[in-house]
């Protein structure tokens, strides 16, 4: 195995089997985002070499450039909507608590007035209790009174 591999270095003297040590700079795409793809060490210009064949005088560069610049366009749009959607969403969230707050004052301010109208209708079955039957009597006079004069107004019309 070893007679193997030396003949392959013998007859490729460019060829090295151990990786280089020298640092190398970081060549990913200018969204900050790492790629799965394996890019090859730059030799001078960033777009001097494309991995599928071909150089400067190809096309390929100025492409793969105005690709690039569109989707740093896309990306600025889409950072733009993100924020505005934050900014809804924080806008929600605010009126939200401002909701809640609001209801928790009704729902208390309600409880105190059901404790009102409690103690109200307590003193007033305690007055009827003590008047025995005959407010029961008035009652029913004040409604023959009030029925007695609709049907005379009614009448008169």
């Amino acid at each position: 195995m070893t007679s193997r591999l030396t003949t392959l270095s013998q007859r490729n003297p460019t060829h090295n089997l151990t990786p280089a040590l020298t640092p190398q700079p970081p060549s990913g795409p200018s969204s900050g985002r790492a790629s799965p793809f394996p890019r090859p060490p730059s030799t001078g210009s960033q777009y001097s070499e494309s991995p599928y064949g071909g150089g400067m005088g190809s096309g390929y560069t100025r492409a793969t450039h105005d690709v690039e610049g569109q989707n740093d366009e896309r990306l600025e749009g889409l950072l733009g909507k993100v924020k505005t959607l934050k900014d809804i969403t924080v806008g929600i969230g605010n009126e939200v608590r401002d909701s809640n707050l609001h209801l928790g004052g009704m729902n208390d301010t309600f409880a105190n007035t059901s404790n009102f109208l409690g103690g109200t209708f307590r003193r007033m079955n305690k007055m009827a209790s003590r008047q025995g039957g005959n407010w029961c009597w008035f009652m029913g006079f004040l409604l023959l009174v009030l029925w007695i004069f609709v049907v005379v107004w009614w009448l008169r019309r």
